[in-house]
C-alpha cells in the first residue's frame, strides 16, 4: 500500500514544524532580568524533577522489559523500551518549549492580549506537534521493520508509551497539587497574600508543577491513548484485510495534517482567548472530515470504506460533544460555575456540595455521546468500527494537546508577571488567558477521558480476539468477581493518589509556615524565602508516592488473570472501564468548575479577593485540585495500562491460570 508513505512523512513534517516554532520562540524578547531569573528558577526545578522521575522510570522500565523479554518475546521488550524513549523525548521537548514560552508570554502581555495569546499557543503547539509526530513515526517505523504479522510487537510500543504516561501523569499530578494546595492554603487563606506572591516559599514549586504535571504529564497521557487506539484498530483490521489494517495509520496521518492547518488559523485579537481555542478545534474537525472523505474516496474501498468513514465521524462527534459539555460545566461565564461561585457566599460546605453535584450532572452528556458513538460505529462497521471511532476522536489530538499545553504556559506567565511586579494591567491580561487555559485544560481532560473509553473498548476487543472470548456470562462467579475487582480498581488507585497529594501537601504546608515564622522580615519583603526547599519536598514526595499506584495498575489485572482466568480478567477490564469513566469525568469537571468559580470571585465579583466567599471558593478549589489534575486524568492512563497489560500477557494467562 504505497499511500502508507504519508504516515512517516506527516510525522516528520510535524516534528520539523514543532522545531521551527521552538526556535521562533527562542528569538522573541524575554523581558527584564528579574523575569528571566524567575523563569530560570522554574526551569531548574522542572528539569530536576523530570530527571529524577525518568531515572525512576528507567529502573522500572528495565525490570519490566526483562520480564517481558524472558517470559514473552525480546522483540516486544525492545518495542516496549522504544515506546518509553519516544514519549520521554517528546514530553521533555514539549516541556522545554513551555518553559521558554511562559517567560515570553509574560513579556508579550505588556504589549497586548493577542500577542501574549499567540506566544502561549505556539508554545503549546510545540508539545502537540512533536509528541504526535513522534508517535506516528514510531508506529510506522516498527511496522516497516516487523510487518503485518508482528502486530503484538507494536503493541509493546504502546505499552511502553502508556507506562511512561502513567508515571508522568501520576508523579506530575502529585507534584503540582502538592505545591498548589500549600501555596493557596497558607498564602491566600492564612496570610491573605496574592496567589503568585514572591514572598510565598511554595510559589516556584507551584509554577514548576504546572510544567511537570500539565505539560509533560498530560501530553504523555493523551499520546498513550492515541497510540493504543491506532494499534488496537490495526489488530482488529488485520482480521479483515491489509487495507483495513493500515487505515488507522492513514487516519492518524490526515488528522495530524488537519491539526497542522488548524493550529495556524488560531488568533485572538479581542478579549476572548477561549473562543479562539474553540474555533481552532472546530476548524480542525472540519478539515479532518474533508480529508477523511477524500482519503476514503481515493482508496476505493467501496461500501465498507464509507461505513468506516461514518464510524470515524461518530467518534469525532462524540469528542466534540464532550468538549462542548466540559466547556459548559467549567467555563467562567457559564451557569454551573456562576452558581458554584454564588454558593460560596454561604461557606465552604455549600461550595463543595454544589461543585460535586455539578460534577455528577456533567457525567450524563459525555456518557450519552460515548454510547451514541459506540452504537453508530458498531452499526456501520462492527467492533472494528468502534476502534475506528476511537481513532476518529483522537485524530485531532495534535490540536487538543496544543490547547492543553497552552493552559500551564499562561498560568506560569501570570506567576512571572505577578512576581516581577509588571502591574495590574498585565496581570489582568494574564488572568484572562489563564481562565481560558483552565477551560481548555478541562476540555482536554474530558476529551482524553472519552477517547480512553473508546480506546480501552478497542483494546478489550483485541484482548477478546487473542484469548478466543466471544461472549461473557455474568452468571459465572469468576466473571462477576472480575467485574467487581475491576470496578474498585480506579477509585482505589485514585484514593492512593489523592492521599499522596494530601500527605505531601501537609509536609509542604508545615515548611511554608516554618519559613514565615523563622525567617525574619519575610512577610515585609526584607528577606527572600527558601524556594529550593519546597521544590525538594514536592520532588521527593511525588516520586515516592507515585510508585505504588503505578505498580498496582499492572499487578491488579495480571493477578486477576493468573488466579481466575481469562474470562474473569475480561470482566475485570469491563468493570474498570465503566467505573473509571464515571470517576474520571466527575473529578475532572468538578475540579475545573471549582477552579473557575474561585477565579470568578477573584475578578471582583461577590466581594472579590479576601472576602468570605473567596476563602470558601479557595477551599473548594483545593479539594478540586487533586480531582482534576492528579486522580481524574490519571484514570485514563490507568485503564489503558491495565488493558494493555492484559492483552500483552494474554498468552501466559491462557497457559498458567491457577483456577481454570
Amino acid at each position: 500500500m504505497s499511500e502508507l508513505i504519508i504516515v512517516p512523512i506527516s510525522g516528520l513534517v510535524s516534528i520539523f514544524v514543532s522545531l521551527y516554532l521552538f526556535f521562533y520562540l527562542s528569538k522573541q524578547e524575554k523581558g527584564s532580568q528579574k523575569m528571566i531569573d524567575i523563569a530560570k528558577a522554574i526551569k531548574t526545578g522542572a528539569n530536576t524533577y523530570l530527571k529524577r522521575q525518568n531515572t525512576t522510570l528507567a529502573i522500572f522500565a528495565l525490570v519490566l522489559s526483562v520480564i517481558i523479554g524472558f517470559f514473552l518475546d525480546w522483540q516486544v521488550a525492545v518495542a516496549y523500551i522504544f515506546g518509553t524513549i519516544c514519549t520521554t523525548i517528546a514530553s521533555f521537548f514539549g516541556m522545554a518549549a513551555a518553559l521558554r514560552a511562559n517567560l515570553i508570554t509574560a513579556n508579550s502581555a505588556q504589549k497586548n492580549l493577542g500577542s501574549a495569546f499567540k506566544t502561549a499557543f505556539y508554545g503549546g503547539a510545540v508539545m502537540g506537534l512533536s509528541i504526535v509526530g513522534m508517535a506516528l513515526l514510531g508506529i510506522s517505523v516498527l511496522y516497516y521493520i516487523f510487518g503485518p504479522q508482528k502486530l503484538d510487537i507494536i503493541l509493546g510500543f504502546s505499552f511502553g508509551a502508556s507506562a511512561l504516561a502513567l508515571f508522568a501523569k501520576a508523579g506530575g499530578g502529585i507534584y503540582t497539587k502538592t505545591a498548589d494546595i500549600a501555596a493557596d492554603l497558607v498564602g491566600k487563606v492564612e496570610l491573605e497574600i496574592p496567589e503568585d506572591d514572591p514572598r510565598n516559599p511554595a510559589v516556584i514549586a507551584d509554577n514548576v508543577g504546572d510544567n511537570v504535571g500539565d505539560v509533560a504529564g498530560m501530553g504523555a497521557d493523551l499520546i498513550d491513548s492515541y497510540i493504543a487506539c491506532i494499534i488496537a484498530a490495526m489488530i482488529l483490521g488485520a482480521a479483515i484485510n491489509i487495507h483495513f489494517l493500515l487505515l488507522p495509520l492513514l487516519i492518524g496521518a490526515i488528522g495530524l495534517i488537519a491539526s497542522l492547518v488548524g493550529i495556524f488559523f488560531i488568533k485572538s485579537k479581542g478579549q476572548n482567548p477561549g473562543a479562539a481555542l474553540n474555533k481552532g478545534t472546530f476548524l480542525t474537525c472540519f478539515f479532518f472530515a474533508i480529508l477523511m472523505f477524500l482519503l476514503i474516496y481515493y482508496l476505493k474501498l467501496g461500501g465498507a470504506g464509507w461505513k468506516v468513514f461514518y464510524a470515524a465521524l461518530a467518534g469525532l462527534a462524540a469528542g466534540v460533544t464532550i468538549g462542548i459539555t466540559t466547556d459548559y460545566f467549567t467555563s467562567i461565564d457559564k451557569n454551573p460555575v456562576l452558581r458554584i461561585a454564588e454558593s460560596s457566599k454561604t461557606g465552604e460546605a455549600t461550595n463543595i456540595l454544589s461543585g460535586f453535584s455539578y460534577g455528577l450532572v456533567s457525567i450524563l452528556p459525555p456518557v450519552i455521546g460515548i454510547c451514541a458513538a459506540i452504537l453508530v460505529s458498531y452499526y456501520f462497521a462492527g467492533v472494528y468500527g468502534v476502534a475506528i471511532a476511537a481513532v476518529g476522536m483522537l485524530s485531532i489530538v495534535g490540536m487538543i494537546i496544543s490547547s492543553d499545553a497552552y493552559g500551564p504556559i499562561v498560568d506560569n506567565a501570570k506567576g512571572i508577571a505577578e512576581q516581577s511586579g509588571l502591574g495590574e494591567k498585565v496581570i489582568k491580561i494574564t488572568d484572562r488567558l489563564d481562565a481560558a487555559g483552565n477551560t481548555a485544560k478541562a476540555i482536554t481532560k474530558g476529551f482524553a477521558i472519552g477517547a480512553a473509553a473508546l480506546t480501552v473498548l478497542s483494546l478489550f476487543a483485541a484482548y477478546a480476539k487473542l484469548t478466543g472470548i466471544k461472549t461473557l456470562n455474568l452468571m459465572e462467579p469468576n466473571v462477576i468477581v472480575g467485574v467487581f475487582l475491576g470496578s474498585i480498581a480506579p477509585p482505589f488507585l485514585s484514593a492512593l493518589l489523592i492521599l499522596g497529594v494530601q500527605r505531601n501537601a501537609g509536609r509542604m504546608i508545615e515548611e511554608v509556615r516554618r519559613q514565615f515564622k523563622e525567617i525574619p522580615g519575610l512577610l515585609e519583603r526584607k528577606e527572600k524565602p527558601d524556594y529550593a526547599r519546597c521544590v525538594d519536598i514536592a520532588t521527593k514526595g511525588a516520586l515516592s508516592e507515585l510508585v505504588l499506584p503505578s505498580v498496582l495498575a499492572i499487578i491488579f489485572p495480571l493477578t486477576t488473570g493468573f488466579l481466575l482466568g481469562n474470562h474473569a480478567l475480561a470482566g475485570f477490564l469491563g468493570g474498570s472501564i465503566f467505573s473509571g469513566i464515571i470517576f474520571a469525568l466527575l473529578m475532572a469537571n468538578s475540579g475545573g468548575a471549582w477552579d473557575n468559580a474561585k477565579k470568578y470571585i477573584e475578578e471582583g465579583k461577590l466581594g472579590g479577593k479576601g472576602s468570605a466567599a473567596h476563602k470558601a471558593a479557595i477551599i473548594g478549589d483545593t479539594v478540586g485540585d487533586p480531582f482534576k489534575d492528579t486522580a481524574g486524568p490519571t484514570i485514563n492512563t490507568l485503564i489503558t495500562v491495565m488493558s494493555l497489560a492484559a492483552t500483552i500477557f494474554a498468552p501466559l494467562i491462557l497457559k498458567w491460570t491457577l483456577f481454570k
